[in-house]
């Protein structure tokens, strides 16, 4: 699909669909959502500049990420998507920067580009205003949302952990016991899947930063170029709570799986116990068991009950010791 946002008089106008040459070089920012070659060929005519293929998106060098071609920057980074749906993602989103337009060419739609989108029509002049200015601020809504979802995976966690520790501490039964590990496990799974995705997004817009950086004489005006400094400190604080909360998360799995071992060994120790306790017994039954024609206690009245009495006298005195070693 193809977007574009015009500004016209001091207001926002957003077209979609195709549109003719002349209105893609007056738009300040196209937009294309899994564009059609129809609609690549006609932004390529447009504007003259190379669109760059999914497959050319994918590529992992930075010089296939990061380079540019004439007055263009063609910028591509992995972008988090999808955390609300529970599907969570990363799609390659590539910036293509030139003196009077900006495109963007996704196959995925994170949450941040909504919500710029809804600000940029509320506040037309100030968001796009020059083709650097809507990337920059484009970032910073990127960056605000990776810092919210942070502070959420962040407070899950340690609800989950605070309700791991207190159902160990805590005498309840087996299944809830269970339940609120396997919860706690299955959360700190999540949160260390979100923060590791939230940390390849903060790598590539740093690494989009200290590139665009390197060329601002040319590709960012001068008022936009305190929005460097800005965004670079801030994707910095980002990646160390992240990594933060990447090292807690794994802190506390070792933690829970520490207490799901305990709990093992407790259930294997009673059945170790049960086992050893039985042995006696055992072979108590198995002595009078044999198929022997001549045994002392053959033709005894009392041999039978005196075989049961001395079962459990044997499988008794072992629980009794274990009790007194505090192993049971």
């Amino acid at each position: 699909m193809l977007t574009t946002y015009t500004l016209e008089a001091g207001h926002l106008m957003v077209r979609d669909g195709a549109q003719d040459e002349a209105a893609l070089r007056q738009a300040i920012w196209i937009d294309l959502l899994t564009p059609t070659p129809e609609e690549e060929r006609l932004v390529q005519s447009a504007l003259r500049l190379e669109i760059p293929t999914r497959e050319e998106m994918q590529e992992i060098e930075s010089s296939s990420r990061l380079y540019k071609e004439d007055d263009a920057l063609f910028l591509t980074a992995p972008f988090l998507y999808g955390v609300e749906g529970g599907e969570l993602g990363s799609t390659a989103i590539t910036f293509v920067l030139g003196n009077a337009h900006l495109v963007t060419v996704r196959y995925a739609t994170p949450k941040a580009f909504a919500v710029f989108s809804a600000r940029c029509q509320r506040s037309p002049a100030t968001l796009l205003g020059t083709p650097d200015a809507v990337m920059f601020h484009l970032f910073e809504q990127v960056v605000d949302r990776l810092a919210d979802i942070l502070e959420r995976v962040g407070a899950d966690m340690d609800r989950a952990s605070q309700a791991a520790f207190r159902t160990a501490r805590a005498q309840v039964k087996a299944t809830t016991k269970d339940a609120d590990l396997k919860g706690a496990l299955i959360t700190l799974g999540q949160v260390g899947e979100v923060t590791t995705r939230a940390n390849e997004t903060l790598l590539g817009l740093s690494r989009i930063l200290t590139f665009v950086g390197a060329e601002k004489a040319t590709a960012v005006r001068k008022e936009n170029q305190a929005l460097i400094k800005s965004l670079v400190r801030d994707v910095r604080s980002l990646v160390e709570h992240a990594n933060f909360l990447n090292s807690k998360a794994n802190f506390l799995l070792d933690a829970v799986l520490g207490i799901i071992n305990v709990e093992q060994n407790a259930i294997i120790k009673t059945f170790t116990v049960a086992s050893v306790a039985l042995m006696p017994p055992t072979l108590i039954a198995s002595i009078y068991g044999m198929n022997f024609e001549y045994m002392p206690e053959l033709k005894w009245v009392e041999g039978y009950p005196m075989a049961l009495i001395m079962m459990v006298i044997s499988a008794v005195v072992p629980v009794l010791y274990f009790k007194r070693k505090g192993w049971l």
